[in-house]
């Protein structure tokens, strides 16, 4: 009586690793063919009171045109949201994260689209805040393309929205007042 008990548990040990396996697999599958999102914009406009401050915080208007960052990405869902260290950039992708719940991480612009980030990011929709140079910069790393200048130092409505399914790139540009 022992035996085919012990059979029916080694067989059904047996077909359960064949499912995981079997469902592991689809999963890697369709990871490769997940679909990121990213959206790029650089900072709301500066204060440029003091040529000598680097860091610079947000004028009113740049105050009023984050919060409007944040109204556009409202009906947008978000998984996770990046800006450079500077003030401008955080507060700008401030008012979204906050609306969103989301926590803003700091991300190094001298490093930009290494492994981790793309390990970390794929599958998701991510803001991204950037600088006039660093936000073109990576668009063309992520499409593998020198295809986009920096911006003009008056652009703060620029939008670039890159989606990434397996190997293909697509980018549109939107000008967003």
């Amino acid at each position: 009586m022992k035996k085919p008990i012990l059979l029916v548990l080694v067989v059904s040990m047996f077909l359960a690793c064949g499912q995981k396996k079997e469902q592991q697999t689809s999963s890697e599958t369709t990871s490769e063919n997940a679909l990121t999102t990213y959206y790029l914009i650089r900072h709301a406009e500066k204060d440029r009171s003091d040529p000598e401050n680097q860091d610079p915080y947000l004028t009113e208007a740049g105050i009023a045109r984050a919060k409007n960052w944040a109204g556009f990405f409202d009906s947008i869902p978000l998984d996770q949201i990046y800006s450079t260290g500077y003030h401008r950039t955080q507060q700008t992708a401030s008012y979204t994260a906050s609306e969103k719940g989301l926590q803003l991480e700091i991300y190094d612009p001298g490093d930009l689209y290494n492994q981790d980030f793309q390990l970390l990011t794929k599958g998701q929709r991510v803001l991204v805040v950037g600088h006039s140079n660093t936000t073109p910069e990576l668009v063309n790393k992520i499409i593998k393309q020198d295809t986009y200048a920096p911006m003009s130092d008056d652009d703060n409505a620029s939008l670039y929205v890159v989606r990434i399914k397996g190997e293909v790139a697509k980018v549109k540009v939107l000008q967003v007042n």
